[in-house]
């Protein structure tokens, strides 16, 4: 029986502990994912900036989860688009598959100190030509995993975007405005400047494009500016040609004879499209300009150049371009915390719906009490360092507990509060009334039944006694 009333008193101090944890950890509410809209001006800092003409508006929308737990990933979305009809433009003559590469900049504070860089990078799919508009990359991206609770302090900053060309080659064609519309083309000029451009000739004489452009004035030149590691002169070989003087970035590098073969046998031929003239040796990547010149007042063509790019020679940051926020910045918390914290808001009641483990006093079939050992309850607590964490060791550890199913139901548990706010001399510190000095509630019943039985017993034989005393007299 005392172990019994001594299995109450701990759970009535248990209980009261665990509830008043559980009100003191009441997590915040979810926070919703940051969704943010910045927008960007975006000048050139490279030697050749894909930004050509003048600033570039971008719209950007960055999101992320403001409220995580450890072992999460702080994930940044950064969407991009053109705010406006400005655009990033190719830097000149390149084959399909060049690239536009974008890293963003969010700075962290707080608990974690640092820069994440969301990247992302998008395709060009067609040939490009100096100021054809550049498609941007649609999302950055860069989780960074966290280790430890806390709160981070998140700031957007610059956006950096370069341009990547393929490996290879790619043709400037010397046909007309479609070819190399104004500002782009190869430029044709000299004292005569008598450049004729002749279209539609026969698919088996291979000129590219099937045109070419000729010239039998001395001292008229063709010209194009171009950024890679190479470039070839291209035209007919034929048996009436003349010299041609070819210039790189204004100085002279060698003198071509159309009319002649690779072994300098004369050819006999007219207009065999399609040749290499002329090979540039390697050029440090950049921009360039190649020139050719009628040496005398025999014809000259030009049909194409073909200009060649080694990508492992562009040097870092030669067509980049920096996208600086438009106002000031904007900062946005996280808040992580632990694993297995709720995430929701709940209120504490006075019989709270589901604490982990609460002793229940029941007792067996038999009549007689059967106890248990549960180990301390653990309640999920929120990180925040003004709270004792100790707070969670009040509750006894091996706390005893009672069964009791008097008949097959469920049992239902019910949480009760200290019967009385003070303790009342004399009784424990759980606040319960106090206990009886000796004996229980098995001794007063006994007791009582003894004195009801008494009772009854005598009252019988008084009043057969005095039946008996009144029976006596009338005889």
């Amino acid at each position: 029986m005392a172990r019994w009333r001594k299995a109450l008193v701990v759970a009535s101090v248990g209980l009261p502990a665990a509830v008043g944890l559980a009100v003191l950890h009441v997590p915040t509410a979810s926070a919703a994912p940051a969704d943010l809209q910045v927008d960007y001006r975006c000048t050139a800092t490279g030697p050749s900036s894909i930004v050509r003409h003048g600033p570039v508006r971008l719209t950007t929308r960055l999101t992320f989860d403001t409220d995580l737990v450890v072992g999460d990933p702080l994930n940044f979305t950064w969407k991009l688009d053109y705010a406006n009809d400005t655009r990033m433009q190719s830097p000149g003559y390149f084959a399909a598959g060049a690239q536009v590469h974008a890293v963003g900049n969010v700075k962290l504070e707080s608990s974690w100190q640092g820069i994440l860089q969301p990247k992302g990078a998008a395709d060009q799919e067609t040939n490009l030509r100096p100021d054809d508009p550049l498609s941007l990359p649609e999302t950055l991206t860069d989780p960074g995993l966290i280790d430890k609770p806390g709160t981070i302090k998140v700031t957007p900053q610059n956006i950096v975007v370069d341009f990547t060309p393929p490996d290879g080659e790619v043709i400037a064609n010397d046909g007309n405005e479609a070819d190399n519309p104004t500002g782009m083309q190869i430029v044709y000029g000299g004292p005569g400047n008598n450049w004729v451009n002749v279209d539609d000739r026969p698919g088996s004489e291979h000129h590219v494009h099937n045109d070419f452009h000729v010239t039998e004035t001395a001292g008229d030149y063709a010209e194009l500016t171009f950024i890679g590691t190479g470039v070839e002169y291209v035209g007919p070989r034929d048996k009436d040609a003349g010299p041609v003087d070819i210039y790189i970035d204004g100085t002279k590098r060698a003198t071509v004879d159309p009319s002649r073969d690779d072994n300098d046998m004369p050819v006999n031929s007219d207009l065999d499209g399609g040749h290499t003239l002329w090979k540039s040796p390697g050029l440090s990547y950049g921009t360039h300009t190649i020139r050719i010149v009628s040496a005398s007042a025999k014809p000259v063509w030009l049909d194409a150049f073909r200009v060649s790019t080694n990508t492992s020679q562009i040097p870092t940051g030669f067509h980049r371009a920096t996208c600086r926020m438009i106002g000031g910045p904007v900062s946005v918390i996280v808040t992580v915390t632990e694993p297995g914290e709720p995430t929701t808001t709940t209120t504490p009641t006075d019989e709270p719906t589901d604490p982990p483990t609460t002793p229940t006093p029941t007792t067996s079939p038999s009549g007689s009490p059967t106890t248990s050992s549960n180990p301390t309850p653990t309640l999920p607590h929120h990180y925040d360092p003004g709270i004792d964490r100790n707070l969670v060791s009040v509750v006894p550890g091996g706390v005893t507990t009672t069964t009791a199913t008097p008949r097959p139901t469920t049992t239902k548990t019910k949480y009760v509060k200290a019967q009385v706010a003070k303790t009342p001399k004399g009784g424990v510190d759980s606040g319960e009334q106090p206990e009886p000095a000796s004996g229980g509630s098995y001794g007063l019943i006994a007791s009582g039944s003894v004195l009801l039985m008494g009772s009854a017993t005598g009252g019988l034989l008084l009043r057969r006694r005095k039946a008996g005393h009144a029976g006596g007299v009338q005889s």
